[in-house]
């Protein structure tokens, strides 16, 4: 005989509401570099900027430290997780893993219209005068949209999350210095329809960012 479980309470739909939404937050002032690397937070001062109670921020906190965004710091509360060479580097061999694939794979699968589409999405980049923030996000959308028409779902969710990294690195990076890494040649390579050439132009573009980062993070 099936057993109904209770309904939840109103209370607990409301705590669980006000969890997530500090989360959420929280990871967004993280991945947009409003929360420094290196920075102090003490729960009391999280609290109020997120006009919250201080246990959805202990509980929110807990989480963005299981993620790897934050490190708790006894007596002090909790510190935003430094960028360091080794995590530079294994973030950056992880992006050739995933699309370097991602990219083999599109410039075998994609439709013209597709790359038509992905050409467009990166156009801010070559717009003088264009809002830097618009070009950032131009390419997380860019580098996802590969990785969509590879068409491997476990990749796609992989490099979602990995891009989280990326773009906080990108926002600082390019707050210190505004220069950017264009994607044309990866386009060009992926309508040649020759895989090993888009895979190729993929490892390029992500060492020559791994490179710049680690000249403005490793000094």
């Amino acid at each position: 005989m099936m057993i109904e479980s209770e309904p939840e309470s109103i209370g607990t739909l409301t705590k669980e509401g006000e969890l997530e939404r500090v989360y959420r937050l929280l990871k967004n002032w993280l991945v947009e570099g409003e929360l420094a690397p290196g920075q102090v937070l003490s729960e009391m001062d999280l609290a109020r900027r997120c006009a919250s109670s201080r246990t959805p921020v202990r509980e929110a906190c807990s989480r963005l430290s299981q993620d790897g965004w934050l490190s708790r710091v006894r007596h002090k509360g909790y510190i935003v997780t430094p960028v360091s060479i080794a995590d530079l580097l294994q973030l950056y061999e992880y992006r050739k893993i995933l699309e370097c694939f991602s990219a083999r794979k599109a410039a075998e699968l994609a439709l013209p219209e597709q790359l038509d589409a992905l050409e467009e999405v990166i156009a801010p980049e070559v717009t003088p005068g264009a809002d830097i923030a618009q070009v950032v996000r131009a390419s997380d959308t860019f580098h996802l949209g590969i990785a969509q028409i590879a068409g491997n779902q476990r990749v796609l969710h992989q490099l979602r999350l990995t891009l989280e990294y990326q773009h906080r690195l990108d926002c600082l990076s390019t707050r210190r210095d505004p220069y950017w890494i264009p994607h044309g040649e990866i386009i060009a390579a992926l309508r040649s329809r020759r895989g090993a050439e888009a895979s190729e132009a993929m490892a390029a573009h992500i060492e020559h960012a791994r490179d710049r980062m680690l000249k403005l993070f490793g000094r």
